[in-house]
Parts: structure tokens; C-alpha cells; sequence
């Protein structure tokens, strides 16, 4: 099975979020709760297949993007509609409140 999470560039970026309801990860490889959070969100990633598509962005790789989207901690999900930033998951939680907080959102 082929990974669920795309990984975003910023060339990328624009096209991913531009349709439907996207939810981008912007994390940092030394970032613990980042790590903690990478397994969770491919499970749901799985979850959510045909709701909604996840990503991740790579805030030292692609700092403009992290901070035009005033990403100060990681991670931080941003979930986007239609390519509008519409909610904002601040921390690593734990699956079952993370699914409550997406399920609010889509």
C-alpha cells in the first residue's frame, strides 16, 4: 500500500490544499511530539480516505509556508477547504481527540 500522507513541497503546496478538505501537518524532523504524531496521523489518513487528503509540510525545509500560515509550535495541523485555512490543531493529542476535532471540522 502506497503511503496515504503526501509530502508537500513548496511547489506543491497551492495544488494540494486548492480542492476539497485537506489537512497538512507541519512538522520538523526533531521535533518529538512531530514523531509521536506521524503514526496517528497515517492511521487516520486511512480513516478519512475519500474525507479528506493528508499531508505534511517540513517547516525547516519550506519556512515561508510555515510562517504565512503563522505556524509558531509543531506540529500544527492546518485543515484546509477549498484551499482556505478553516481550523487549527495546536500539539500532539491523542487519536481519539484528534478524530473528534476532524470529524468537527469536516
Amino acid at each position: 500500500m502506497s503511503n496515504p500522507i503526501q509530502h508537500l513541497t513548496d511547489q506543491t503546496f497551492s495544488s494540494a490544499v486548492a480542492k476539497g478538505i485537506t489537512v497538512v501537518d507541519f512538522w520538523a524532523p526533531w521535533c518529538a511530539p512531530c514523531r509521536e504524531l506521524a503514526p496517528v496521523m497515517e492511521s487516520l489518513a486511512v480513516e478519512f480516505q475519500g474525507k479528506a487528503a493528508f499531508a505534511k509540510l517540513n517547516v525547516d525545509d519550506f519556512t515561508p509556508l510555515s510562517e504565512q500560515y503563522d505556524v509558531l509550535s509543531m506540529p500544527t495541523l492546518v485543515i484546509f477547504k477549498d484551499g482556505q485555512p478553516t481550523e487549527r490543531i495546536v500539539g500532539s493529542l491523542p487519536i481519539d481527540q484528534l478524530r473528534a476535532r476532524l470529524q468537527q471540522a469536516f
